[in-house]
């Protein structure tokens, strides 16, 4: 047999953990779950009545033609159908309920989760994935906590009356069914560990559709000016079929088992109806018996057959269940600290730092060391790889140092807890991140949201960015759009600068925070940023030197290392890493070109 038709007993012990972890999230509404199993017990009772009632039909109806009982089915059949719709009623929609509200609790524990996960996780993982567990993943869970259950109860109530209402009417004829019983357990699982690989690997597929999607919608525009459509229609293509084709395997593996049972039932049934039907069988049982275990029997065959395919949903379920699992188990943020402290005057001191995102790639940041004291502005230049902006990273602890100390107003910032720690700290990156709100919500986001208008206004202004609030049609209640489509990039970043106004924080970081403004609004934000760092410790990472001349000191950073540090004129004069950088920037195109 080959290793994909073999499940190892570790794999069946975890899946039965998964399945029982993910019971778990029923377990706060099992008073309804009892209602709707009595809805349950109706339905389970209704299938063997309706199968009792064909005997008092027969034999009083047509046979002994018995007035009463001719009066009486046609109220029985009524008080049957009534019984079982609300049975039917009752346990659809609570379950239903029930799912629902495992769907939210689930999607609430992992958006919860996810924002408190380390930056390096994100790193790491794809955005469409995480998006097709909260889309996909999550209603397979639903349906193994609450469909799976509902067909096992259900079912399995209908087929003990049905059973044992054939078993009173003939036990001998009963007993050929009983012989279904191990068959199908073996067939049973010998598919359910196929089922649970083709699931995992639909899970994977969803992610990869998903990821493929966004990517597509997101990048349009380059899409479009490189003429990438094909390629991209190609990528979609491959990881469609992909999902197609594991999809089409679960249900040929669903689908021919089902038709296997129903064969073996079949048989059975071919088999009851042969004895039922010979001379010494015909003396003992009467037409009404005869009809009432042969309709029981029949009805048997949907719930079984339910029964067996039940298994897909389940092993669906665990293989979904553990991609949720997988992400509500991955470490949060490291928040150890227990100091916190006011507001911080700003002095920032590195101390032999090292940084390594994976040991076997070696370190990005090696042994740097340097002081800024209170109200000062440090620039960071370099080449493009030399580490600039993971130095940075590492002040709000977006990843923590693996060698070495960073120290605000002599605290050690893994002593300080992290909200704490991030109060003293604005940030305006190279890609500016708003969100499909308004645009005073944006500047007066998180934290700012108790902001009043006038000190919003007023952080706008300062960052040059009243002036085209003000030709917007709804002005500061202006939508963005999707991480601010509908605005430019100069916009959009004068936003994330008014924000970072706002913030009013002692501590700045600016990792190239004019990169997207044309020179006149560049000039504008560049004066009012002059301005704001007169009393705020500044940390900017910039290409464009012209930007930083008037730094306190500029550290320049060579593959993870301090190889320069000074004032601009001070490196100027050194003629070394500083000014080859700076004469190539300002260098004459032609002389450019000529080397």
């Amino acid at each position: 047999m080959s290793r994909l038709n073999k499940e190892t007993p570790q794999e069946i012990t975890e899946g039965a953990a998964i399945y029982r972890r993910l019971l778990v999230y029923v377990i706060p509404y099992k008073w309804v779950f009892g209602i709707a199993i009595i809805g349950m017990v109706f339905i389970a009772a209704t299938e063997t009545g309706l199968a009792a009632l064909m005997k008092p039909l027969l034999d009083g109806g047509f046979v002994e033609k018995d007035p009463e009982w001719i009066k009486l089915l046609p109220l029985l059949f009524i008080g049957l159908a009534l019984l079982r719709g609300i049975g039917t009623f009752i346990a659809t929609f609570l379950m239903a309920w029930i799912g629902r509200r495992v769907v939210k609790e689930l999607r609430k524990e992992m958006f919860q989760h996810i924002l408190m996960l380390p930056t390096s996780f994100y790193d790491a993982s794809s955005s469409g994935r995480l998006i097709s567990k909260f889309t996909f993943d999550v209603e397979q869970v639903a349906e193994a906590a609450t469909d799976a259950v509902t067909i096992v109860i259900r079912d399995a109530l209908t087929v003990m009356g049905l059973l044992a209402w054939m078993f009173y009417l003939n036990w001998q004829l009963s007993l050929i069914f009983l012989l279904l019983g191990p068959v199908i357990i073996v067939l049973v699982s010998y598919v359910n560990k196929r089922f649970r690989r083709i699931s995992s690997r639909i899970q994977a597929s969803m992610g990869d559709v998903t990821q493929v999607s966004e990517e597509a919608i997101s990048g349009h525009r380059v899409i479009k000016t490189f003429g990438g459509q094909d390629y991209e229609a190609s990528h979609f293509e491959e990881a469609n079929e992909g999902n197609r084709r594991h999809v089409m395997k679960l249900i040929a593996t669903s689908v021919a088992s089902v038709q296997v049972i129903q064969m073996i039932s079949a048989f059975a049934l071919a088999g009851i109806i042969y004895l039922a039907t010979l001379d010494t069988m015909l003396e003992s049982i009467t037409v009404g018996v005869f009809m009432s275990f042969l309709a029981a029997m029949m009805m048997l065959l949907t719930p079984i057959k339910r029964l067996t395919t039940v298994n897909v949903i389940v092993q669906r379920g665990i293989a979904a269940a553990k991609s949720l699992f997988d992400l509500l188990d991955a470490s949060v943020e490291k928040d150890d600290g227990k100091q916190e402290i006011g507001r911080a005057s700003g002095v920032v001191e590195y101390k032999a730092v090292g940084f390594a995102y994976e040991k076997s790639k070696g370190a990005v940041l090696d042994e740097l060391s340097f002081r800024v004291e209170a109200g000062q502005t440090i620039a960071f230049v370099g080449k493009t790889g030399s580490g600039k902006t993971t130095l940075a990273s590492l002040l709000p602890r977006f990843y923590d140092v693996t060698a070495g100390n960073i120290y605000i107003d002599g605290h050690d910032i893994r002593n300080l807890k992290l909200k704490n720690l991030r109060q003293h700290i604005a940030l305006v990156g190279q890609d500016v991140t708003l969100f499909n709100d308004t645009i005073a919500r944006n500047i007066a986001y998180g934290s700012l949201k108790e902001c009043s208008e006038a000190e919003i206004i007023e952080a706008a202004k300062a960052a040059y960015a009243m002036e085209f609030i003000e030709k917007q049609p709804d002005g500061l209640n202006t939508m963005v759009g999707d991480n601010g489509v509908l605005l430019s990039g100069g916009q959009r970043q004068r936003l994330a600068i008014a924000r970072a106004l706002l913030k009013n924080a002692p501590i700045l970081i600016l990792d190239e925070a004019t990169s997207a403004l044309d020179t006149e609004s560049e000039r504008y934000i560049q004066a009012a940023l002059d301005e704001l760092m007169k009393n705020r410790t500044t940390f900017v990472i910039a290409h464009r030197l012209s930007t930083i001349e008037k730094a306190d000191t500029i550290i320049v950073m060579h593959e993870g290392k301090i190889v320069e540090q000074g004032k601009h004129d001070q490196l100027l004069a050194m003629k070394g890493y500083y000014a080859n950088l700076y004469h190539l920037q300002y260098k004459p195109a032609a002389t450019v070109t000529a080397q």
